[in-house]
């Protein structure tokens, strides 16, 4: 693939967790000059020439994007080098199939294969100055989609590591737009690593927009989707001008984003007891290898309650994007305690699952009891971060109602003697176990059909 930026890109890394120390400079964190790549990939030689369709694209678009041979020290428009490769395979080499298959966008297989043979590429390098307008950035995403159209090729960029096709690209690059707001969401990818234990995301493309990209260290498997909402919900208000604190804070608020289809999708994630506006705390990060060539901003969790770093995220997501924990007493019936024997059976081969590795997007729960002041059991989930013998290291998955010493993805050790059930959650949504969660659900469905008469 593209190594303009000696960039490198693997799937699953050891990342490393350090907390920031230093807090993000006050003020607008845009900064420029912006400079970024896109590039247009042939896989059989173009019918047109495309300099000559570049050039001729560019002017019925008004030259809002000046094509010049190399870039002045000083910037006051728009600008764009383009280059001509026919040597593709040895000096811009195009994304393997295995990058395609994760960062391919409308791609068929087809078109992945035939793009392994592409030696032409016509290179795109824009800088601009950085306003908040943007329409420098918004004149490129429309001059290479022409291009592309008319030439037949597929577009790179190089800044969040994607192919596209051109319908592809119209959807997320041009059509996302509304006025001179680009959309955070599908400007931006979002890459969560493994690390020792937990797991690190990163955004890739904000520097298209003279932003930072946004980070968020050391966070479980089963939060992966709320930390994923904040990072977009962050990176939206930075792009429509959200400044930085004088002590690092940002103040978030949902219902304030401009673009109307970010907002939808955040307030839809949204409970009625979410907060207006939360209070954010940003820091300096520092890069780990495969990072954007950019500033890092991360996000951090020390402003909110909890006794450690995991259950001051739960306060955070709890607070941006509400919560409902329903607290059922249920009566261990025959049939539920048959049920968890069966579970109980399963643990030793989970164990040796857990260990082995699981893949993106999968994690494992079980169910433990935990004592209340009045010597009574409240049963909750765990998502289980380590597994020695009998030993169950995790995060408390739910908001306990009668213990105020635990909150919720607080770090809690369990015995595997005592785990009830488990639900083990695959990365594509299915999930196995909670034979027990559905007989209670049956068992209080009942009670509450029987109240209701």
């Amino acid at each position: 693939m593209p190594l303009l930026r000696s960039l490198f890109f693997c799937l699953i890394w050891l990342a490393s967790a350090a907390s920031a120390a230093e807090v993000f400079p006050a003020g607008a964190p845009m900064r420029g000059p912006v400079s970024f790549i896109y590039a247009v990939y042939y896989a059989t030689p173009p019918a047109s020439k495309p300099l000559a369709v570049l050039a001729e694209v560019d002017a019925r678009q008004g030259n809002k994007i000046k094509l010049v041979q190399s870039f002045p020290k000083e910037l006051t428009q728009p600008l764009a080098v383009a280059s001509w490769v026919d040597t593709a395979q040895k000096t811009y080499t195009p994304p393997d199939l295995q990058h395609i298959k994760y960062f391919g966008r409308g791609l068929t297989p087809a078109q992945a294969e035939a793009l392994q043979q592409a030696q032409h590429v016509l290179s795109l390098e824009f800088a601009m100055p950085a306003t908040p307008t943007y329409a420098g950035q918004q004149a490129a995403d429309r001059l290479v989609l022409q291009v592309a159209e008319q030439t037949q090729g597929l577009i790179w960029d190089e800044e969040t590591r994607e192919i596209f096709t051109p319908d592809a690209w119209r959807k997320r690059h041009v059509d996302s737009w509304q006025g001179d707001t680009p959309n955070a969401l599908t400007q931006t990818v979002i890459h969560a690593y493994q690390g020792d234990k937990m797991l690190r995301a990163i955004t890739l493309g904000m520097a298209k927009f003279g932003l930072p990209d946004v980070v968020v260290n050391d966070f479980s498997r089963s939060n992966n989707a709320q930390v994923g909402n904040a990072i977009v919900a962050l990176s939206q208000a930075m792009v429509e001008g959200q400044s930085v604190g004088q002590d690092g804070t940002v103040t978030l608020s949902l219902n304030k984003l401009k673009h109307e289809d970010v907002k939808s999708a955040q307030l839809h994630t949204s409970k009625p007891n979410a907060k207006p506006s939360v209070q954010l705390a940003l820091y300096k990060s520092k890069p780990d290898q495969g990072d954007p060539q950019n500033r890092l901003l991360e996000l951090g969790f020390e402003r909110y309650p909890g006794p450690d770093r995991y259950a001051r995220q739960v306060a955070l997501f709890m607070e941006l994007y509400g919560f409902s924990d329903d607290v059922q007493k249920i009566k261990h019936t025959d049939a539920i305690l048959a049920a968890s024997k069966a579970a109980k059976a399963k643990l030793p081969a989970l164990r040796t699952a857990f260990n082995a590795g699981l893949k993106p997007g999968e994690y494992l729960l079980v169910k433990a009891p935990f004592a209340t002041p009045d010597q009574r059991n409240e049963w909750m989930w765990v998502e289980v971060t380590q597994w020695r013998d009998k030993q169950i290291t995790g995060l408390l998955n739910n908001e306990p109602a009668q213990i105020p010493t635990l909150h919720s993805g607080q770090i809690v050790k369990v015995s595997m003697d005592d785990v009830f059930d488990y639900i083990h959650r695959y990365g594509d949504g299915k999930e196995d176990g909670n034979e027990t969660g559905k007989l209670m659900e049956a068992q209080y469905a009942g009670k509450k059909d029987a109240q209701s008469r």
